[in-house]
């Protein structure tokens, strides 16, 4: 059997979990002495609450290799493949845990660890689509190859609403130097093939949602594509975005999802964003 898996750090609707049978690894966050396993025993809104109320930016932990051997056993029957996307390694060690742990299992199982070289809502893509082609009858080698396509086109676009989390956030390396000179601006980020960078700065929020919508309409050519846009803590604003979206973009499929607590430890409630890419033809 297929098992697909995901880390944390990806974004997923929740009914694509028990519908595609998708499974996600918890990732750990850590609050002072405490940790905490994403989803399990802290909540987005309570991550959140702890934040405000600790003052604190928490820190955030790929599962390490025993986690992911425990997981696989969990979930998985003696030689089942299992198809093991994970957040961009630029960003996270996740990746390297997976391969860890895929080569200490390898009589157990076939696992085929994914750098998916994004994240969010595009491991949720990545992990649907190779699914529906699972369940079409698709050869592994060919849902494989087409995964490969989604890494190299997959775009995501966020804009960021308070700078204080990407500051203080060690994880975001390639932002500080550029954060250090802003001020009150919403950055614009673009992540593509794993880097995540500055990819300009405007001053109003309602500018800084134009900006991404116009910037993915410009990427995505006027090609009929799939659509994500993500929230972390304000769904009005995804609610606003999506509006901008469904008149910029040629939309084969539209969903809203919330960011995960991975994303928004780093960049903080409000930042809103897109994840799209272009529907392959005749795949």
């Amino acid at each position: 059997m297929l098992r697909i898996v995901m880390d944390g750090a990806g974004d997923i609707p929740e009914e694509w979990i028990s519908k595609y049978q998708i499974d996600v690894i918890p990732i750990n966050i850590q609050f002072e002495e405490n940790t905490y396993l994403q989803g399990i025993d802290l909540s987005n809104e309570g991550f959140y609450r702890l934040v405000e109320t600790k003052n604190i930016i928490p820190k955030t932990s790929q599962p390490s290799p025993q986690q992911f051997i425990d997981f696989y056993r969990k979930i998985a029957e003696p030689g089942d493949t299992i198809l093991s996307i994970h957040i961009t390694q630029h960003l996270s060690g996740t990746f390297a845990s997976a391969e860890m742990a895929a080569k200490e299992i390898a009589d157990e199982y076939h696992v085929i660890p994914i750098d998916s070289a994004n994240g969010s809502v595009g491991m949720g893509f990545m992990c649907l689509d190779a699914r529906i082609k699972e369940r079409e009858g698709i050869a592994l080698s060919e849902i494989l190859d087409y995964l490969e396509y989604l890494k190299k086109n997959i775009e995501i676009i966020l804009t960021l609403d308070t700078l204080e989390y990407a500051r203080l956030s060690g994880r975001v390396k390639t932002l500080q130097a550029a954060l250090a000179s802003l001020l009150d601006v919403k950055p614009i980020v673009i992540l593509k093939d794993g880097v995540l960078d500055m990819a300009g700065r405007v001053r109003t929020r309602k500018r800084s949602f134009q900006q991404i919508v116009d910037e993915m309409a410009k990427r995505m050519a006027g090609r009929l594509v799939n659509v994500a846009v993500v929230n972390a803590r304000d769904p009005r604003a995804g609610e606003i975005l999506m509006e901008l979206v469904q008149t910029k973009l040629r939309c084969r499929e539209v969903i809203s999802s919330e960011l995960s607590i991975a994303v928004a430890a780093n960049l903080g409630p409000g930042t809103v964003g897109i994840v799209s890419y272009p529907v392959k033809e005749g795949g």
